[in-house]
């Protein structure tokens, strides 16, 4: 059903009718859709539901593009980014187009599943904002960190469960935590993988976040293990792209047991995602959370 997803998702955009629009969403890559995997496992038959996910992957994808201009991104799932080639102004336009589309098709499906996604999306475009902000110096605050998260990567993920299960009758709440709780688990595998592996895996280079400006959890971690002194190199290394930072990272990330306490920390969330529909007996959701939190980091 996902190559349905990305039919409907390529009819949407033939229908804005502009050569040049065509041309540009052509050449983006397209990623692993997990929110409309999860869409599809909660509400595989709804008339509307293939409609949603392209609704939801538009959106994520206009987020990305915008995400590639702020963060002055070179590549994309191991592609050069659209803005890389095509520069900020036609990233920044296809992603409005891209919002501009999904939105007037999200009208045709549900009120209230309408009133979910476009919440969501002003609490994702917050999410920005403060990403943003948060990258002006280092951020050793976990809670500003988590709100965020919450806001920028769990947002649209919660509004995706909650929606399929609006449509299916089914007690949205529930799904709308397992949601929340998946993204933010999520968000910090994501972190996590970029001090763990290695730019051929991930397609970008290693510990790109930290020179990118962003303070995620292994970094706040760290740094609340740290004395005084070591503070004072860690915050030095901010945004700076040396191998020195590379090396230094690592080895006190293993020296203060660093990863594990982050792998903690996603399968507590990961954990929490499980138990917010453990009643539902679903279990492929279940094989989702999983699969992300017991993997090798």
């Amino acid at each position: 059903m996902l190559g349905e997803v990305q039919e409907r998702i390529r009819s949407f955009m033939d229908q804005v009718g502009n050569p040049n629009v065509s041309h540009l969403f052509s050449q983006v890559v397209c990623g692993k859709m997990l929110r409309s995997k999860l869409i599809l496992a909660i509400c595989p038959h709804h008339p509307k539901v293939i409609d949603l996910c392209a609704v939801i992957e538009m959106i994520q994808s206009a987020s990305l593009l915008h995400d590639d201009v702020i963060d002055e991104s070179e590549t994309r799932r191991g592609q050069s980014s659209l803005n890389a080639v095509f520069g900020n102004k036609n990233s920044i336009m296809l992603g409005d187009v891209f919002y501009s589309k999904a939105f007037f098709e999200l009208t045709k499906i549900d009120d209230r599943v309408a009133r979910c996604i476009s919440n969501a999306v002003v609490e994702l475009s917050r999410g920005e904002i403060d990403d943003v902000f948060m990258g002006e110096s280092f951020n050793s605050d976990k809670e500003k960190y988590f709100q965020m998260l919450r806001d920028k990567t769990a947002s649209l993920i919660a509004a995706s469960a909650e929606s399929a299960a609006i449509l299916s009758g089914l007690d949205s709440a529930k799904y709308r935590d397992y949601g929340l709780n998946l993204g933010i688990a999520f968000q910090i595998v994501d972190d996590l993988l970029d001090v763990t592996q290695d730019e051929r895996i991930l397609g970008k280079p290693v510990m790109n976040d930290f020179k990118e400006g962003k303070s995620t959890l292994p970094y706040i971690l760290l740094y609340e293990a740290l004395g005084e002194d070591q503070r004072k190199i860690l915050i030095s290394y901010f945004r700076e792209d040396k191998i020195d930072a590379q090396k230094w990272f690592k080895e006190h990330f293993y020296k203060y047991n660093i990863i594990p306490l982050v792998i903690a920390e996603a399968r507590k969330y990961g954990n929490l995602a499980i138990a917010s529909i453990k009643d539902q007996n679903n279990r492929l959701l279940e094989e989702v959370v999983e699969s992300m939190i017991y993997r090798e980091f």
